[in-house]
């Protein structure tokens, strides 16, 4: 009979230690019910990931050492060797650390090699690197253990491999941005395939913050082919066989299930990250401010999806301003959806406005100021609902305006989650028609409308941007990819454009600092990954 791994795609929540314990123990149930005699959890699996500056606190590990032991009682009756992901504290150092159970018993510990410090991660800041292999035998094989980026690099796995290793066995935390999947597998294959080894690796699934983990846990033969794969953003348990062939060993499972196309990846990641910010935090609800453009109706369908239209609530907000066809449209979609809809004129609130600044704005012309101030009224609507009633206010800015500054502090920025803070303006347009392709949610002239804040008569986004295929194209070379003016101008892009963009992100800082945090989905997000000062002389 062969032997059977399992990898346990759990949702986690850092400090949540009996949640978390609770569903290893679940798993772990489920995998030797199901005949594994090894099940592997995620990186840091027991107090979630990343726990960023709770691991300097000592109440911490205390915390995650009584969830360990109520982990090796309520395991020691399964005939199954458990790897669990947990920080530990050796010698007054502090290590990210993977443990063997068996039989109640730890019996075997191994501490991460390679740290990542680049883009969302900083574990140097934390962890001690550690350079000891460990190789654990269990039903007559004998297993190798890396922690998640230990893989990325080839010293881990030629260790393990050399200690005797003939499966090796992956703890992980890897965080979504767009086709990351694709990167772990072939890092896996480049650096684990390439010494004939067979890895199995599970990965955690769900929504921590900013962060979205997308699970797609996988297990590849030796000659690096996928033989499991685990879903997509959603809990499940990966099942593989160790088979021999010819002497050697190797493994087989029920294959990968098709690749999502990359609209469908960003709108199940944004979907995930909603459900779990609000579901983790105890909030009731979510409100959304609905102007008729496309952000708004964008988040509005994702807050559906993720929550259920009972616990969605969409407020209009119209002004002098505001488009007939903005309410049609708004009402429109709230419908559809069967969302709660209110409509609150905004007129009144900002005509008081006017009057109190009528003395202090003597003889001065109208500008942003007054455009500002009513973005402002809607924030403080919103937050007051929120204030009332407990529900979370989504903020629908996108990605090309926070780059640019064109978003209003305390006012349109104001809210808790920031759902499409990483999605690019034409990325919008994308997901709009995705989802519609699901069910037809978006009334289409809310697609094909031309933007506009609709702060002003006749306000279009383009009379004060350039156009966003041009201003999405230059932000993702300069901001995301780090390219040079000199290589972004090479591209073909106007000069005059790339001056302007660059000046408005380098100026607009001090807005993205106070702006909510939000869903990461690019490989390089305003917020963790982005580090600049706000004071610079800098110019490139």
């Amino acid at each position: 009979m062969p032997v059977r791994i399992a990898a346990a795609q759990i949702n986690q929540t850092v400090g949540d230690f009996d949640g978390n314990a609770r569903r290893i123990i679940d798993a772990a149930k489920a995998a030797a019910a199901q005949g594994a005699g090894v099940l592997v959890t995620p990186e840091l699996s027991l107090c979630g990931y990343p726990p960023e500056d709770l691991l300097l606190r000592a109440a911490f590990y205390d915390r995650c050492d009584a969830a360990l032991a109520r982990l090796q009682a309520e395991t020691a009756s399964l005939e199954l060797h458990l790897l669990v992901g947990m920080p530990v504290r050796r010698n007054g150092l502090r290590y990210n650390a993977a443990l063997v159970l068996h039989r109640g018993s730890t019996v075997g510990e191994y501490a991460k090699h390679d740290l990542p410090n680049y883009d969302v991660f900083d574990e140097q800041r934390y962890f001690e690197p550690a350079n000891r292999p460990l190789v654990f035998e269990a039903l007559g094989l004998r297993f190798g253990v890396v922690i998640c980026e230990d893989f990325w690099y080839r010293h881990a796995p030629e260790m393990a491999r050399a200690s005797g290793a003939q499966v090796l066995l992956a703890l992980n935390a890897s965080p979504f941005h767009t086709d990351k999947h694709v990167g772990r597998i072939d890092v896996a294959r480049e650096n684990v395939s390439l010494l004939s080894m067979p890895i199995v690796a599970a990965n955690l699934v769900g929504g921590q913050d900013e962060l979205v983990f997308d699970g797609l846990s996988f297990a590849l033969d030796r000659m690096g082919a996928v033989v499991a794969q685990s879903k997509a953003f959603e809990t499940d348990l990966l099942l593989v066989d160790v088979v021999e062939r010819d002497g050697v060993v190797d493994l087989e499972g029920a294959g990968a299930p098709a690749r999502m196309p990359l609209e469908q990846q960003i709108y199940c990641a944004l979907v995930v990250g909603v459900r779990d910010y609000l579901g983790k935090n105890g909030f009731p609800g979510a409100i959304v401010g609905l102007s008729g453009g496309i952000d708004s109706a964008l988040t509005l369908a994702v807050a559906v999806d993720a929550l259920g239209a009972d616990r969605v609530s969409a407020v209009m907000m119209p002004s002098r301003y505001t488009a007939e066809i903005s309410r049609v449209d708004a009402r429109e979609m709230a419908r559809r959806l069967g969302v709660r809809y209110d409509e609150i004129p905004i007129t009144p609130m900002v005509e008081a406005f006017d009057r109190s600044l009528a003395d202090e704005f003597r003889g001065l012309a109208q500008d942003t100021t007054e455009e500002n101030i009513q973005a402002r009224v809607r924030g403080t609507l919103l937050m007051a609902i929120s204030n009332k009633f407990g529900s979370i206010v989504l903020t629908t800015g996108n990605k090309s305006e926070m780059a640019v500054g064109y978003c209003t502090l305390y006012g349109d920025m104001a809210g808790g989650f920031a759902v499409i803070k990483d999605i690019a303006k034409t990325m919008v347009y994308r997901l709009s028609d995705y989802r519609n392709g699901v069910s037809e949610v978006i009334p289409r002239r809310i697609i094909t409308r031309p933007p506009s804040a609709e702060l002003r008569e006749g306000q279009l986004d383009q009379d004060s941007l350039p156009s966003y295929e041009v201003l999405d194209g230059i932000m993702q070379m300069y901001m995301e990819d780090n390219r040079s003016i000199a290589e972004i101008t090479a591209a073909g892009y106007p000069p005059e454009a790339i001056e302007r963009v660059v000046r408005l992100i380098r100026i607009s800082e001090y807005k993205r600092r106070q702006a909510p945090v939000g869903i990461r989905v690019t490989r390089r997000a305003f917020g963790r990954d982005w580090r600049y000062p706000i004071t610079s002389k800098f110019r490139d």
